[in-house]
């Protein structure tokens, strides 16, 4: 759905959608709508839907929905390169070149949830057995021998500090400041969400959802958002 001047506007497979089960969509630098559905990518440039070919890959079986071309994740870097996270593993577009990055650094999965830049050019990359950091042209997984992720990687987002807030095992909460893993534990003055996802504002502003509500994190603490705020 699209919304312009208090007027929303649906679009379905008949308009030219690949899939009506759609999971992401990010738009371009260009103005170019790309969408992530359970049968793969298509680009919307205003007027028509156009199919995006990604590689072929599996179902993942522990997950309630899946498909062999499902695509979890779409975002554009600063470069201007567009990277899919898919069921075929971590895709990036540019120069109208699409490059599997997950075979050419060797990843240890083709389950790829989200990409996601940080301030200082890094990509950190959530995966079915871990979190991968790629810098340049050398890769490292954080996670392995300090994180069990036996359900993975889910949604991240950095803070206004550098740190990386990640869900693991599809509830638990942590942060990274580059040399540490710290899981978030609930104390009875600081409750949090059991967290579904992270989303940073353009005020740099982390927004976590999920299980008990929305909660916003503010001074190393989360504050609990209802509909009357604090906005």
């Amino acid at each position: 759905s699209s919304i312009k001047g208090g007027i929303v506007t649906n679009y379905y497979e008949s308009d030219g959608l690949i899939s009506n089960d759609v999971w992401c969509l990010t738009t371009d630098s260009k103005g170019k709508v790309w969408i992530g559905t359970i049968e793969g990518v298509c680009v919307f440039d205003g007027k028509n839907f156009n199919k995006f070919p990604l590689p072929e890959g599996e179902i993942d079986t522990t997950r309630g929905v899946s498909s062999t071309r499902m695509v979890h994740s779409i975002m554009e870097d600063s470069m201007g390169t567009i990277w899919f996270s898919s069921n075929a593993g971590l895709f990036s577009y540019a120069a109208g070149k699409l490059t599997d990055v997950t075979r050419q650094f060797g990843m240890q999965t083709n389950f790829v949830n989200e990409v996601v830049e940080g301030r200082d050019g890094k990509l950190w990359i959530s995966t079915k057995v871990g979190l991968y950091c790629l810098e340049g042209n050398t890769i490292v997984n954080v996670t392995e021998q300090k994180l069990h992720v036996g359900k993975g990687i889910g949604s991240m987002a950095e803070d206004s500090n550098g740190n990386l807030w990640f869900v693991a095992n599809q509830h638990e909460l942590y942060s990274y400041n580059g040399k540490e893993i710290t899981e978030f534990i609930e104390s009875e003055p600081d409750q949090g969400p059991v967290v579904f996802q992270i989303y940073k504002d353009q005020a740099e502003r982390l927004w976590f959802v999920g299980f008990g509500g929305a909660y916003r994190l503010e001074n190393g603490g989360f504050i609990n958002v209802t509909k009357k705020g604090p906005w």
